[in-house]
């Protein structure tokens, strides 16, 4: 099974959730601890060993904020 590494352009992500409702393992949610220079809350990952680098994340991001790299397993 593919494994994933994900990183985020924190300063341009607007926080609009897109990526937490299509992530099909569910581990990314909208931190509220977490707020970029815009004021925007940033997206967090709660247990980035369950990606599975679908890459669902970055293809709905509107801004192009998430990188998904491919791990091997």
């Amino acid at each position: 099974m593919k494994k994933g590494r994900l990183t985020f352009d924190d300063p341009s992500c607007k926080g609009c959730e897109l990526c937490t409702a299509f992530c099909p393992v569910e581990i990314l949610f909208l931190d509220k601890e977490r707020i970029n220079k815009s004021g925007y809350h940033l997206i967090s990952v709660t247990d980035i060993n369950k990606c599975i680098a679908c890459a669902q994340c970055a293809i709905v991001c509107p801004d192009s904020v998430i990188k998904v790299e491919v791990l091997e397993a």
